[in-house]
């Protein structure tokens, strides 16, 4: 069934859109939160809370990409409820090292006033990102958007552990000229 049958369930609410989802987006959503959070109970938690945001989010509207909606909700929830358990012990793990990384262009709090600063930068990143070789860009989406360890990244792309290393430290400092060019001050 493709996306659009499974948002035409949804949107006359039948519960069968759920299964329809969880079906063919489930194991790349607990993926993620898996990755985040490190174990299979929180990241199941964090996928069911996504399916209901979108039975809740799909009364109203239909999400343009459902993957990317589903993964994004995802990635949110699980990357909350690792600040809700790391709160009082920060240090370690993937996710951690990877913020760290891109501090320079990530704050970790959001003002109401600062949404729209957000959304500007957010398509600036998102421009940046397409003038990347498809190699590059999945291996900065898989580090930054997906926290996978950079060991999983090179297998995935065939190539030396280093050479993800290179690449990402390449890429951040592209993304920083390219930022400043844009008007940012990093």
């Amino acid at each position: 069934m493709d996306d659009r049958e499974i948002l035409e369930l949804l949107s006359i609410r039948n519960e069968n859109a759920i299964e329809k989802i969880s079906h063919k987006y489930g194991k790349y959503c607990h993926s993620i939160a898996k990755t985040i959070l490190g174990n299979d109970g929180d990241a199941e938690e964090c996928v069911n809370d996504a399916y209901m945001r979108l039975w809740k989010y799909a009364e109203g509207k239909r999400p343009e990409n459902l993957k990317l909606f589903l993964a994004k909700t995802v990635r949110n929830l699980a990357l909350n409820r690792y600040n809700e358990i790391n709160s009082a012990k920060r240090g370690g793990g993937e996710v951690m090292l990877a913020l760290e990384e891109v501090s320079e262009f990530v704050s970790g709090k959001e003002s109401t006033e600062s949404a729209l600063f957000r959304a500007e930068f957010m398509k600036t990143v998102n421009a940046f990102l397409r003038s990347l070789s498809e190699r590059d860009c999945g291996i900065f989406i898989n580090r930054y958007f997906e926290f996978l360890p950079t060991a999983d990244i090179a297998e995935m792309y065939g190539v030396k552990e280093g050479n993800v290393l290179k690449i990402l430290s390449r890429t951040r400092e592209k993304l920083k000229k390219y930022l400043e060019k844009e008007g940012y001050n990093i």
